[in-house]
């Protein structure tokens, strides 16, 4: 059933507009989806039945694979199956009486000011590569980027005279993100020691640069700050989206309001938002036990 995915994954392309990444985590689940169904013999979307998907998650459990992650796949099947029917390739909807897994909400992990602090020490130095990856390490936590949009930044993104960056988010949406001036410096400092003398023309479009001059990836910076975060002796388990959570938490804690840190995160919806609101929270409680008398 192949040719069906090709046509469902233009179908999100063009009609849905979904943003690259959306589209691909889509078809890697999607593609999983149907080699089991051709093991299943099933090859039309007539033949699939509500019993196939409730077989294919319990494999998926079988594999090792956490609730949240089958809900995604399960949320992928329905609209794949949605789509069928709507363009008449099917008459039902098999997946639409399949219960997802219950996912245990867990707070997002994130760094105290100190651990940041930390985080940025361990990037001291003025080789090419620890001026790059502490610029990196600073915009991160100044603006609350997401990993992909860090990557993809473009030079003609970032102003530091006004201290603005413009950033294209989830579904092809562009905001505005202020950046501090300690972030500003660090990378005015990268551009003038490092990224100008890796490509003197400017002929590669993107901010930040590995250090043969080829754009910056995902997996790339996962090890920057993995590298990073082993320097300082941080022993909780980060990842770049630790740094967008601590910089939600910390405006939250200082004062910010919702609306406002909605905004520089890029969150279509607040109620994506006020997950930070019960971290600050469980900080608090966690705080008044340890120091209140009667805590």
């Amino acid at each position: 059933m192949n040719e069906y995915l090709d046509l469902f994954m233009g179908y999100l392309a063009v009609e849905k507009g979904l943003a690259v990444n959306t589209r691909e985590a889509y078809s890697c689940d999607l593609s999983r989806y149907l080699d089991f169904l051709e093991q299943q013999g099933r090859i039309t979307p007539d033949a699939v039945t509500p019993g196939d998907i409730a077989s294919f998650l319990i494999a998926l459990k079988d594999h090792g694979i956490g609730p949240r992650s089958r809900a995604r796949c399960l949320s992928a099947i329905r609209m794949f199956h949605k789509f069928l029917m709507i363009e008449s390739y099917c008459d039902l909807n098999p997946a639409a009486i399949i219960e997802a897994p219950r996912t245990l909400h867990k707070l997002p992990e994130f760094l105290d000011p100190r651990e940041v602090e930390r985080l940025l020490v361990a990037c001291a130095g003025t080789s090419g590569e620890s001026v790059r990856d502490l610029a990196m390490l600073e915009l991160l936590y100044a603006t609350g980027l997401r990993v992909s949009e860090l990557v993809n930044l473009k030079l003609r993104e970032v102003n530091l005279d006004v201290g603005y960056l413009m950033t294209v988010g989830k579904g092809d949406k562009e905001r505005l993100v202020p950046i501090g001036d300690s972030a500003r410096a660090r990378v005015k400092n990268y551009l003038e020691a490092v990224r100008y003398k890796l490509d003197p023309q400017s002929r590669n479009i993107f901010l930040f640069l590995s250090r043969l001059g080829d754009a910056m990836t995902r997996q790339a910076f996962w090890n920057i700050i993995k590298k990073r975060a082993k320097i300082a002796e941080i022993r909780k388990n980060i990842s770049p989206h630790t740094l967008r959570h601590s910089f939600a938490t910390h405006l939250l804690e200082n004062g910010a309001d919702l609306r406002s840190v909605q905004i520089m995160l890029g969150h279509a919806d607040l109620s994506s938002t006020q997950i930070y609101t019960h971290v600050t929270k469980e900080r608090l409680k966690r705080l008044h036990q340890q120091i209140h008398p009667r805590g």
